[in-house]
Order: structure tokens, then sequence, then C-alpha cells
């Protein structure tokens, strides 16, 4: 009887140890001490810290296409354009940031941006004949940043100064050239937060003006192209050599329209009938609008080489012209196009390719095989 009790007295202290030594196993995971040897060669995961909060208001230097050193938003999603060149170029880079836009989209730009874009409210420019930027709406707008792109003019960083200084929100300039639309385009990757589309327009611009650059240059100067290209009710407006609005024809060919002082407006020079047929042009590009479809059966163009051998095309204008009108990255799709249109034995794609590829590239629009036809009706 003494002995079963102390046995069963054994047992109970072991069971009491057991579990004691258990609960100090436990309490040694839960202050971090090591586990049992059989476990220390299991990796333990590692404890992952918290991602930073942005904070909104937080702002950078950003240095624009001038060299002004801007003190801008790092994270931008409200963005007001200068004007018509500056909202085209954002339309194709990030229209959803865009609470503006200069003047409402016609029905062609719309098909192809689509989106809420149609519905914004209208701001004007700031710059230009004009000059009608309705600051009340783009303070209204509660856009973060306003935007201007184009040509690099005299006084545009005062202009942009004074700018910034009566909206109370920072301007800034990229430089949109037709050979240095990558810069362009990598600028506003970095000051939109966008790199990878940056770069993606970047490399295509890039590499359509390279290859048509390089196509050029095996033309003598002998061999290329006497074109004209001409708009108006009546076709008596020119784009001259040597014009901003001018810079694909004059890559591309030799441009006949040589004035006194070429125009830098997308209506171009005044000109004289007589002074086509004096210039005599083998090729005559027309801008939509103007007198493609009458000049055939004109007589008084009659004499005209381009007008004898049938060598007059329409200049495609959707989602906007081509070449110039406004002279911005719609350009790209003319270096492409023109080239191949005056010289396509130089070429390996073929117009319909370059102009597909550029249609997705900027806009994201698959082209139907009926759109593409009907956009090249007459410009081949």
């Amino acid at each position: 009887m003494e002995r079963s009790f102390k046995s069963r007295l054994l047992a109970l202290f072991c069971i009491v140890a057991l579990c004691a030594l258990a609960c100090f196993a436990v309490a040694g995971c839960e202050n971090g001490q090591q586990p049992p040897a059989a476990d220390q060669n299991q990796s333990q995961p590692a404890e992952r810290p918290e991602p930073a909060a942005v904070d909104p208001n937080a702002t950078r230097i950003f240095t624009d296409s001038l060299g002004r050193q801007v003190e801008v938003p790092v994270n931008i999603t409200k963005v007001a354009p200068s004007g018509h060149m500056a909202t085209q170029v954002l339309l194709t880079f990030a229209p959803e940031k865009l609470v503006g836009i200069s003047a409402e989209l016609d029905p062609a730009v719309v098909k192809y941006i689509g989106g809420d874009c149609a519905n914004l409210p209208v701001f004007g420019a700031a710059f230009g004949a004009k000059g009608d930027l309705n600051k009340e709406a783009v303070a209204a707008s509660g856009a973060q940043i306003l935007i201007d792109t184009g040509e690099r003019k005299e006084g545009i960083g005062e202009d942009l100064d004074a700018l910034q200084e009566q909206l109370g929100i920072p301007c800034v300039f990229i430089e949109t050239y037709l050979d240095g639309y990558g810069t362009g385009y990598r600028l506003l990757g970095d000051l939109l937060g966008m790199p990878e589309r940056g770069e993606e327009l970047a490399r295509y611009c890039e590499n359509a003006y390279q290859e048509t650059q390089t196509v050029m240059a095996t033309i003598p100067e002998s061999e290329r192209a006497n074109i004209a290209f001409l708009l108006g009710d009546s076709g008596l407006n020119g784009i001259a050599k040597g014009s901003y609005q001018g810079q694909v024809v004059d890559m591309c060919a030799n441009n006949v329209v040589v004035v006194d002082n070429p125009s830098g407006k997308g209506t171009g020079n005044e000109i004289s009938l007589e002074q086509i047929s004096v210039w005599n042009p083998e090729v005559i590009v027309f801008q939509s609008g103007s007198i493609y479809g009458k000049v055939g059966g004109d007589p008084v163009w009659a004499n005209i080489d381009a007008v004898k051998s049938g060598r007059v095309y329409e200049v495609p204008s959707e989602p906007y012209c081509w070449l110039n009108n406004p002279p911005s990255v719609n350009q790209i799709m003319g270096v492409q196009w023109l080239p191949r249109l005056l010289y396509p034995d130089k070429f390996s794609t073929s117009i319909e390719d370059v102009t597909r590829s550029y249609y997705k590239t900027f806009y994201g629009y698959d082209l139907s095989d009926a759109e593409l036809a009907e956009l090249l009706a007459h410009a081949k």
C-alpha cells in the first residue's frame, strides 16, 4: 500500500516537471530565445517594414527645358496645358491627368482619345495671338501644375515666371522639336512619374526620325522631290521652307515654297498661282479642307507638273494634320508618311505599317482595315 502510494506520488511529480519544462520552452520562444536544437536549422521569416506613407504635399525641384529650376509636387495627378500644342502632347502621354483642355476637341480627336477628355473644361491658351487663358478656370480645376510645350521662343522663361506668380502653381516648359521628342517625352516621364511611358514614346520618336534621316542621307539633293505643301480655301497659302511648320517637308524633299519671311503660323504664307507656276512643283500635298478635290479639273492649275502627272495628294488630318497645324507630335506620323510616299522603294515597311503602329503607340487605338483605307484614301 505504501509502495503504491509512493509510485503514484512519483508519477505525479514527473508529470508536473514535464509541464513546467514545456511552459519554459514556450516562454523562451516568445522572449526571442532559440527553440530546441532540433528546430535551430529552420529559417525564420524576416520582418517586413511597413511602407512609408507618401506625403501628398511633398515637393521636389524639376529642371525644365529652359534650365529653370521649379519646385513641383512629387505626385502630380492634375495637369493644366498652356495651349493647343501642350494639349495635343499630353493627350498622347497622360490624358487621364488633364483637368482641362485648350479648346473643344474635334470629334475626330475624341474618336482616338476616348475617355472623358471631351467633357473637360476649356481653358484657352496662355500664349499666342489670343492669349485667352482663363486663369479662374485653371484655379477652379485644382490643377497642380501648368505645362507648356513647343518651340523655344524669346522671353518664354519670363512669361512662365509671371504666369506662375499669377496662378500660384508651378509652370514648366518642355521643348518639343522634330528631332527632340525623345528628350521631351523623357522629361515628361520624369515630371509626371511615368518613366516607362516616357521611354516608350521617346524611343518611338527617335527611331522614326533616325530611320528617315538615314534614308534621306542616301538621296542627293538633286534627286529629291520638288514639293509644295499648300493650304487655304484656294490653295494659295504655302508652308515655307525654313518655317517651324515646314520641318517635315524640309527634311524629306526640296520645298519649293521659298519666301523672304517664312511664317510660323499654321496658315503659312500667302502666295499667288503665278508664283506656284514658276516654282512648278513635281508633287503637291494639300492640307485637308483645301482644294485637293477640285484642282485636277481646274484649267488654271493644268500646266503645273504635279497636276499633269497626277502627283497631287491630301494630307490625312485625323486626329491632327500629319505635317503641321499644330507642328507637334503629329509630325512624327508625317515624318514616316511623306518619305514613304515620295521614295517607297527606300523603306522596308509600308505607309500602312507605320500608320497602324503610330495610332496604337500614341493613342492605344487599333485601326480597322476600313479605317486605315479611309485615312489613306487620298494620301498615297
